[in-house]
């Protein structure tokens, strides 16, 4: 199964672009801080990650504020060069309740 679930906050966006075959197309950058225990030790992670809304979702995601945050959910991709991981988001929920941790997912 690929499904990815992420609490992020948006940093970047592009505009609105349209896909060859006519579905609306959103890139955008998403950055996650989170602490999380590894072999029993806090550990503090930061990233930020590229994604792309495609079809409905975009009408959620493009009034969306630079820094709103939320629960973003889809399934990971490799990007077209084949260098790294892209992120389609398929789902998002602002009033989400983050878990503390990942045991609570």
């Amino acid at each position: 199964m690929n499904r990815f679930v992420l609490a992020a906050t948006l940093v970047e966006r592009a505009a609105l672009r349209y896909t060859p075959a006519g579905l609306p197309a959103l890139d955008l950058s998403l950055k996650h801080e989170s602490e999380v225990s590894e072999d029993h030790k806090p550990r503090k992670v930061s990233m930020e990650m590229k994604a792309v809304a495609i079809g409905e979702i975009t009408q959620l995601l493009t009034p969306l504020a630079l820094g709103a945050g939320g629960l973003f959910a889809g399934f990971l991709t490799s990007t077209r060069n084949g260098r790294g991981l892209l992120f389609h988001i398929t789902s998002f929920d602002a009033d989400a309740a983050v878990p503390a941790t990942p045991e609570a997912l």
